[in-house]
């Protein structure tokens, strides 16, 4: 029993890979670019927001809250701006070896679940997950994050529509000085 719980204790301790999401750390601003439309050649709309990512619980995970403001198209069908809030919270399980994270919005009442790698030659990380926006359509998705430098990194959202990746967003992060 003593040995199992000098395990656990080792287990439950922030490494290298808390590390690697620590660096993602402090309060970006950041312009999203997604393509509403499902053609690929279609104008992406746009927006722009800010987001901060923080450690928390002894920097075992990270929380990340986004506010940006966005068009959608209102009662009437004519575009408006709408407040857009998002949080994620992230880490790394040390237990089963990948990386975890939770997303949550003011435009659903689901909550994404999604686990992924870290490639240190490109400075990525890779998530996969699934989401249901509508019921009974469910839909396999990839986010991939890549760190440009300790003030920039860009993520790409894919969706598999019909056994193929469509990207349908992407952002792009500056990190406020």
């Amino acid at each position: 029993m003593q040995k199992m719980m000098q395990q656990m204790m080792e287990l439950n301790k922030p490494g290298e890979n808390q590390k690697l999401l620590a660096g993602l750390a402090g309060t970006w601003s950041y312009t999203v670019k997604f393509w509403m439309n499902p053609d690929p050649s279609a104008k992406p709309e746009e927006s722009k927001g800010v987001a901060t990512r923080k450690e928390v619980f002894g920097g075992r995970y990270f929380l990340l809250d986004v506010t940006g403001t966005m068009q959608m198209p209102g009662p009437d069908g004519k575009k408006k701006d709408f407040t857009f809030k998002g949080t994620s919270l992230e880490g790394y399980d040390n237990v089963a070896k990948k990386f975890v994270a939770t997303w949550a919005d003011n435009m659903s009442t689901g909550i994404m679940m999604s686990e992924g790698t870290y490639d240190p030659a490109t400075k990525t990380f890779t998530y996969t997950g699934e989401v249901e926006m509508m019921p009974g359509m469910k839909t396999k998705i990839r986010e991939v994050l890549k760190v440009v430098d300790n003030d920039h990194h860009n993520l790409e959202w894919y969706e598999n529509r019909g056994g193929q990746d469509v990207k349908t967003m992407e952002i792009s992060y500056t990190r406020k000085k």
